[in-house]
């Protein structure tokens, strides 16, 4: 029988912990034919999470626990939990059911059909419409700004075969961005549509600075236009500098005794470029922290314990 994993990264979800548990046990049980792991990374919660996983795991041995020695953040944490799986392959599931359980089947069977990777790709969402909008417009600027053809509307949920898990093992990012990356992989993929249901119970752990940090991620790591830009738009500043200019010289000798320049031009002018140049200054910086990243090779992250493993 086919081994299929389930990795659910958690923070703080005591609320969906048990039912996100039986859902999932109740789909792989309509599945007779795959026995089935599911692996829950928890990323050093402060509420009861971890204590119902363990209460859970006690009676279940398809329940495998790690348990972070800290937070180590939305991107690291699942990342290194789809790393730890053992299965023929392994499918990536929020705690919060915005990803339906239920469209395990769904992937099962297009895996079956000889896709390697298939993926959940939001057709509409219950969130609000205006986080809605948002993200429409990041995938559509990413994806047009994108070295590679990015999915839009992928969260990373979906089913990955273990020949991309064991690529995925080799790259040995330390701060990966898993949708360029099964992008950068290749291999033909299945998409199943589904519509994203609000957030069942709890809030979200995702603040502005770390949906921010995710956009940025995706902008670094999969397009050098953002640079080139930044040489694009300093020439062509520079130029319109020079004819505005001038311009100006010439309108001054043209109306000698009524023209008055004044300090507005400049104050403008000054304002103008001091925007423009740390605009691009935190472009810069925005990849030569993604360097600096690269270099610590710092572990993605540090267990404080695993659980029936």
């Amino acid at each position: 029988m086919k081994l299929i994993s389930i990795v659910t990264p958690c923070f703080n979800e005591a609320e969906n912990i048990q039912e996100i548990y039986v859902r999932v046990k109740e789909v792989m049980g309509s599945l007779p034919a795959y026995t089935y792991e599911h692996v829950f990374i928890d990323n050093a919660s402060t509420d009861s999470t971890v204590m119902i996983l363990k209460g859970i795991a006690a009676k279940d041995k398809n329940i495998k626990i790690i348990v972070n020695s800290r937070n180590f953040g939305h991107i690291r944490s699942p990342y290194y939990g789809l790393l730890q799986t053992k299965g023929e392959a392994a499918i990536i599931i929020a705690a919060d059911f915005q990803d339906p359980p239920e469209l395990i089947r769904e992937f099962v069977r297009k895996w079956e059909e000889g896709y390697k990777l298939v993926v959940g790709v939001k057709k509409e969402s219950k969130e609000s419409p205006l986080m809605y909008w948002v993200r429409e417009c990041y995938y559509n600027l990413v994806k047009k700004l994108s070295e590679l053809e990015l999915i839009k509307n992928f969260t990373g949920f979906g089913l990955y075969d273990k020949a991309i898990i064991d690529i995925m093992r080799s790259m040995n990012d330390p701060y990966p961005y898993v949708r360029g990356i099964i992008c950068e992989v290749g291999f033909e993929r299945a998409t199943v549509p589904y519509a994203q249901p609000a957030r069942k119970r709890g809030f979200t752990k995702n603040n502005l600075y770390a949906l921010y940090d995710l956009a940025m991620l995706g902008f670094v790591n999969h397009s050098k236009l953002p640079l080139r830009l930044s040489s694009f738009i300093g020439f062509g500043v520079s130029l319109l500098s020079v004819l505005f200019g001038l311009g100006y010289l010439i309108y001054k000798l043209v109306f000698w005794n009524t023209f008055q320049g004044g300090v507005a031009p400049l104050v403008i002018g000054m304002f103008f470029m001091g925007g423009i140049q740390l605009f691009f200054l935190g472009v810069i910086g925005e990849y030569v922290g993604s360097i600096y990243t690269q270099v610590l090779k710092r572990p993605l992250v540090i267990e404080k314990e695993r659980i029936n493993f």
